[in-house]
């Protein structure tokens, strides 16, 4: 179900709130009360990503479409600005200069694939999120990481080294799944 420029906008405006309810102290809260409409009430999974001055300065979200697409969305702003371990917790003196970005996830489509080369040619380059699992090992690259990564095969390397697998792994369990999103600011 595609999101109307309501619900987008309902959306950018709720993790605005969660991040500036917790500027103070840097403490989640949750959100005395949530939109409930049809669209933003289902389990969805969403990212958010916080830029400063063209700059990555937190992205967090869920793969997993364990809760409304509203509360998802809250949880994931409060952790991008306060709990992605690459960055310190973002300060009241850097907030007027961030820029949101959200991301909802379509759901997950497994993929079947011989190999590594069937799985690459399977890619939509600047379409396809992928999430690869290898036993306890588990990452995932947005459709916008393919800006940054052109090459299919160097997107599938480098995804599985984020994964902490060496670049080069390969094994018939390797599971693979391809999503799209939805982006908006």
């Amino acid at each position: 179900m595609s999101l109307g420029p309501l619900e987008r906008r309902e959306l950018i405006a709720l993790a605005r709130a969660s991040i500036e309810s917790a500027l103070p102290e840097g403490r989640f809260s949750t959100c005395e009360r949530l939109p409930s409409t049809p669209a933003l009430m289902q389990r969805r999974s969403s990212f958010v990503t916080l830029r400063t001055r063209g700059q990555l300065r937190g992205c967090c979200g869920s793969l997993d479409a364990a809760r409304p697409l509203a509360e998802d969305v809250w949880r994931n702003a409060w952790a991008c600005a306060f709990s992605d371990p690459r960055f310190p917790r973002l300060s009241r003196d850097e907030w007027p200069h961030v820029h949101l970005h959200i991301s909802v996830l379509s759901p997950l489509a497994p993929m079947t694939f011989l190999s590594e080369e069937d799985l690459i040619a399977q890619l939509r380059p600047f379409v396809d999120g992928l999430i690869i699992e290898a036993g306890e090992a588990r990452a995932t690259f947005l459709p916008a990481v393919w800006n940054q990564i052109i090459d299919p095969r160097q997107f599938v390397r480098q995804l599985k080294c984020k994964a902490h697998l060496p670049a080069d792994y390969w094994s018939p369990d390797l599971r693979a799944y391809r999503y799209t999103t939805e982006s908006f600011e």
